[in-house]
Parts: C-alpha cells; structure tokens; sequence
C-alpha cells in the first residue's frame, strides 16, 4: 500500500474543474440518483475506497491550508 504523508501536490486543472462544476450539475445528478450526495453513501458502495480516502485526508494537508 502506497502511504503518503504531508502536502497534495496541487493541480491547477483540478481546482479549477472543481470550481467550474455547478450546483445545477448537482442538482441534476440528485434527481436521477436520490442517493447521490447523501452522508455515508462512498461507504456504502465501497468501503475500502471510503477507508483509503478517509485516511489519505487526514495524513495529508492541501497547499491552500496554508492560507486558512
């Protein structure tokens, strides 16, 4: 297993991908998916995804925490 530690090394594209995908994209995923967006539901449909993920949060930091 790949464990890592410290700073995300930061992507531009990604962020700004992240900013850009609206709240309207959203809601129209939440009316087709009642499940989508919902608390616990990564878990649900995978639960070893959900750990990994959960874990790789809290062992790194973002390299806008600086600036909080």
């Amino acid at each position: 297993m790949n464990k890592k530690f410290g700073f995300r090394t930061p992507s531009v594209k990604k962020s700004l991908k992240a900013r850009t995908t609206g709240a309207a994209k959203r809601k129209v995923k939440s009316a087709f998916n009642p499940t989508y967006g919902t608390k616990g539901m990564g878990y649900t449909k995978s639960p070893k995804k959900a750990v990994k993920n959960k874990t790789y949060k809290k062992a790194t930091k973002s390299f806008w925490d600086i600036f909080k």
